[in-house]
């Protein structure tokens, strides 16, 4: 198997530093926000719903300016500064509202950043080999993922409630991650067409059919807030959460690109279709599981339902849109992701404080098993080919 192209590679490693500084604060926020600011069970779902949907809006700004103009690299750049600089910021929180401003400003970098670079690594990855790309680039996603916790947890093992102070030591790999970013030669990170070359097209009906299939399953598939909030209620304690949290992503980092893979060989849809039902299945036995071990086995199965899912998804876009379009179909594609989790965050939050988590996370199940059968019955929506198409 030949070496991916090193822009990609760069890229990987940027996002790789960019999650360990994120995932070190993320799986402490639920007990942060609740137990040490005082906040409500659905500040949850209001704060990272939110930052969701502020960083998806901003999705299809960008990736329509960066259509327009040709441009990828410098909103990358540009978002990418923008969340390692805030992100420490929630060191100074003294209420959940600090930190609803914080994640807020962090996802704007977000939003920034993401359609411009999914553009990036479309037209880059070599021809046959998309799924493999995204795929990539994921596994170094959640290998971030999976070092951040664990940094943090040494970090607490050796100064215990010291949110603060590592929160703001996140600083250091969000800079770093923003040094890497700038190695990315400007050849392979732009697009080698002038303005006038781009158009306003709008998106191809079979792209708007997969997004409309996906808004279903969205507002079943709220903040993993939740899941990480039912196993500190199961009797999971803070420590064991962060090394869960990077057990989950070690094993994403494993087996995403091996996701991707198969999604070149076998097809996008049918991988999609396997990973809602896998999370139907996890959200069912959270509503029914009490034990904390059977929990912990959910949360860990919940681990191949994003391998099998995030690359196919981003390849699948690519695969139905044109390349005129590229940075703003992945900006809709985010869209729909985030205001979906608004919606999502906020309703899961007011089921599990009106009636309980087994009627939240039920809830969830639902609505992804009638995506997954949506899906796997619209057979215009194959998408394997490296040459996209409306």
């Amino acid at each position: 198997m030949k070496p991916l192209p090193r822009p990609i590679r760069l890229l990987g490693w940027v996002s790789l530093l960019t999650d360990a500084a994120t995932e070190a604060v993320y799986p402490l926020l639920p007990v942060f926000i609740t137990q040490v600011l005082g906040g409500p069970p659905v500040a949850l779902g209001i704060v990272e719903g939110a930052a969701d949907a502020t960083s998806s809006l901003l999705k299809i700004v960008a990736g329509r300016w960066s259509d327009r103009l040709g441009v990828r690299k410098p909103i990358v750049v540009a978002g990418y500064t923008i969340s390692s600089l805030v992100r420490p910021f929630v060191a100074l929180a003294t209420s959940w509202a600090h930190v609803f401003a914080v994640r807020v400003t962090d996802r704007v970098g977000k939003g920034l950043r993401s359609s411009p670079r999914d553009a990036m690594l479309a037209s880059l990855a070599p021809a046959g080999e998309r799924g493999r790309v995204f795929g990539y680039h994921w596994g170094m996603d959640h290998a971030g993922a999976a070092v951040g916790p664990l940094l943090a947890t040494i970090f607490l093992y050796f100064s215990p409630d010291n949110y603060r102070l590592l929160f703001a030591l996140t600083i250091i790999p969000g800079l770093m991650a923003v040094a890497t970013l700038l190695r990315v030669p400007e050849a392979g990170a732009e697009e080698k067409t002038t303005k006038a070359e781009f158009t306003t097209k709008p998106l191809g009906p079979r792209l708007k059919k997969y997004l409309l299939i996906m808004s279903i399953f969205t507002l079943g598939n709220s903040s993993d807030a939740f899941l990480l909030l039912q196993l500190s209620h199961a009797g999971v304690p803070l420590m064991g959460l962060t090394m869960l949290w990077g057990a989950q992503h070690a094993i994403k980092a494993l087996l995403s690109m091996r996701g991707g893979m198969l999604s070149d060989r076998l097809g996008r849809q049918s991988l999609i279709v396997t990973g809602w039902i896998i999370y139907a299945i996890v959200y069912a036995g959270f509503a029914f599981s009490s034990s904390k071990y059977a929990l912990i086995g959910w949360f860990l199965f919940y681990s191949v339902y994003a391998t099998a899912t995030e690359g196919s998804e981003k390849a699948l876009i690519a695969d139905l849109s044109s390349q005129e379009i590229l940075a703003t179909a992945y900006g809709w594609h985010a869209a729909v992701q985030g205001f979906g989790a608004l919606a999502a965050g906020i309703f899961f939050g007011l089921l599990w404080q009106q009636f309980g988590a087994p009627v939240a996370f039920m809830t969830g199940a639902a609505l992804a098993l009638i995506a997954a059968l949506w899906l796997a019955a619209s057979r215009d929506l194959h998408g394997r080919s490296d040459h996209p198409t409306v």
